[in-house]
């Protein structure tokens, strides 16, 4: 592989910190219908032999279902490019005989993988001195190929001003469907079964972050409600994209991202994005992976595959996507901090990190309280100190500042909610992670801060008769120290599949990244 191919990996590792995670999968009776993956291994058909391919799956379907009609309404995807195999409707009686066909390697259920995200670039050329804005870096040339929920074509992000004819090696189409047009800089868009619309129309934000985020064009004077004031830019931003929408708001199909990896690869991309990984504690072996599987058959084909290492860090043995023909990157921070600061009627600042657009100030103080101590009589008191929702007694907590536990099955946006419910002034959260993460907040006066920060705030309010504080506007701080550093939630090696082989490959900024969103989210 090249230098310019691995600095183009390099590129696309930045998608690291925008993960999704895998359902295990729930057992079903063994005459209900599924779909099930039928793998096969390598596609040695010659040019031109799809249908003949595709009629051998119809009938090695046909001699387990019974006839040639229900193989062909069974039938989901016939995979014929880079890998041979298919995917179909059966019941778990029907795929343990198909199991037993010559020529199958393996037969797994259909996984369902969930969606688990400006300045960034200048922070990457202050560390490495490489300028990646130069004309070395990548060429127009250059076909990413960006496994997701879509794209938003209408973002400045993805203007083709400027930018010369396609590639002329480029085979792939532009299905966007309704409303949606390809251009130079969008060359292609393809939609998949389970994808939710047959548009490539991105209607979840994530795929239009991920595609911006690796090739996005120079945008200037961007930002987020005035924070990361700037020019925003991908990390390649003459990078030609293709879109494949394997995902929906339900989640993304194991057999829909095989469709989507075998036609990528088909359609001439140079390169990969798939921004999927397993649950660790469900790791699939390489041969029932989708992911694996795919990313393998591309590796033969001279086409890289980057996913990231998974978001259930920071324990040993969470890393995922260990094949090592995937490239695996984990999430770091960058310089850049965006901070909500927390002002205690003593005079004590606590740095405290969220977004908020909150219209307290330094003058104003409210009165601050414990969750545990403000809850309604019917409430445990473990549910109200976790903010859980229906737990807060508005006629307590009206007007107040709310301190909230660390409840890890809680989300920071439900706690919101309780505290927004009970009628709150504001809130803060403590939660270790929320150092390394941004919530976004809107408009309602929160931060998040660590649980020693969290103690002595506690104290505080315990040791003082009227208790006050102030939540500060966010604010973004360049020049942060220590960066790079591992995200907390990044997850580590070694492998459980693959321990003699050092996973990560790679690290890359993962953490508080600015880039384009979909212009109806509450988070663009």
């Amino acid at each position: 592989m090249g230098s310019s191919s691995i600095r183009l990996l390099v590129v696309v590792t930045l998608l690291v910190g925008l993960v999704i995670k895998l359902d295990k999968c729930k057992c079903k009776q063994s005459d209900e219908l599924e779909v099930y993956i039928v793998y096969m291994g390598s596609s040695h058909k010659l040019g031109g032999e799809r249908g003949s391919t595709v009629s051998s799956h119809v009938d090695l379907l046909s001699s387990v279902l019974g006839s040639e009609e229900d193989a062909q309404s069974s039938l989901v995807y016939s995979y014929t490019h880079s890998f041979t195999g298919f995917s179909a409707a059966m019941s778990k009686r029907a795929a343990a005989a198909m199991a037993e066909k010559p020529g199958i390697v393996s037969v797994f259920p259909d996984p369902l993988l969930k969606l688990h995200t400006t300045h960034s670039w200048d922070f990457l050329q202050a560390q490495s001195g490489v300028h990646y804005s130069a004309p070395s870096y990548t060429s127009g040339d250059t076909i990413i190929g960006m496994l997701d929920t879509g794209i938003w074509p209408e973002s400045p992000s993805f203007n083709d001003d400027g930018i010369g004819p396609v590639p002329s090696r480029w085979k792939g189409v532009c299905m966007g469907g309704q409303d949606f047009t390809c251009n130079r800089k969008i060359i292609g868009a393809r939609c998949y079964k389970g994808s939710g619309t047959l548009s490539g129309r991105d209607i979840e934000g994530h795929g239009t972050h991920t595609a911006s985020t690796a090739a996005g064009r120079v945008v200037g004077d961007a930002d987020y409600y005035g924070l990361g004031f700037g020019s925003a830019r991908g990390g390649s931003p003459s990078s030609r994209i293709a879109v494949y929408k394997v995902c929906s708001d339900q989640g993304c199909l194991g057999s829909d991202i095989l469709a989507g990896l075998d036609d990528a690869v088909n359609d001439g991309v140079d390169i990969i994005s798939v921004s999927l990984g397993s649950a660790s504690l469900f790791q699939l072996d390489f041969s029932n992976d989708p992911i694996a599987i795919g990313a393998f058959h591309a590796a033969q084909k001279g086409v890289g595959v980057v996913c990231s290492a998974g978001n259930d860090g920071p324990d040993s043995y969470s890393v995922v996507n260990t094949a090592p023909w995937i490239f695996t990157v984990a999430a770091t921070t960058i310089d850049r901090d965006f901070q909500s600061d927390i002002i205690l009627g003593n005079g004590k600042v606590f740095k405290g990190e969220a977004i908020n657009f909150s219209n307290l100030s330094r003058s104003e103080m409210y009165p601050v309280v414990f969750a545990g101590d403000v809850g309604l009589n019917m409430s445990s008191r473990e549910d109200a100190s976790n903010c859980y929702p229906g737990s807060l007694d508005p006629q307590k907590a009206e007007g107040k500042i709310v301190l909230c536990s660390n409840g890890d099955s809680i989300s920071k946006r439900m706690k919101k909610a309780a505290v927004q419910s009970s009628r709150g002034r504001g809130m803060i959260v403590v939660d270790d992670l929320g150092k390394y993460v941004a919530s976004n907040y809107g408009s309602f006066p929160s931060s998040a801060v660590t649980s020693e920060s969290g103690a002595e705030i506690l104290s505080y309010i315990k040791s003082t008769r009227n208790p006050v504080a102030t939540i500060l506007k966010t604010a973004a701080v360049t020049n942060y120290k220590p960066a790079p550093i591992v995200a907390y939630f990044s997850s580590r090696g070694p492998g459980a599949l693959t321990q003699n082989i050092l996973k990560p490959d790679i690290s890359a900024p993962g953490v508080n990244i600015l880039a384009a969103w979909i212009p109806y989210s509450n988070e663009s």
